[in-house]
């Protein structure tokens, strides 16, 4: 079972590093939205969705390769590692 709780944590760790710069760069953008929005008493629902759909699709248009990238390499180790999973 050793060899399935190596492949577990190196899921999580994949899903952890694909998913942190989206939700950083989702919640610095609403943060700063929201200060912005203080500022001017603009309470418009609109001006806060754009920026943090906008700052989103940077992210994954930026880091999108990278995360294919550790997608397949995981793929590829959870393959090779069918076999011996299997015998036990």
């Amino acid at each position: 079972m050793d060899g399935f709780d190596g492949l577990l944590r190196e899921a999580l760790i994949v899903t952890a590093a694909l998913a942190l710069p989206v939700l950083i760069a989702a919640a610095t953008v609403a943060a700063t939205v929201a200060v912005l929005q203080a500022a001017t008493q603009v309470q418009e629902q609109t001006l806060t969705m754009l920026p943090k759909v906008l700052a989103v699709g940077t992210m994954i248009a930026l880091f999108g390769r990278f995360g294919i990238g550790l997608c397949a390499r995981l793929f590829h180790e959870i393959v090779a590692a069918i076999p011996m999973l299997v015998r036990g």
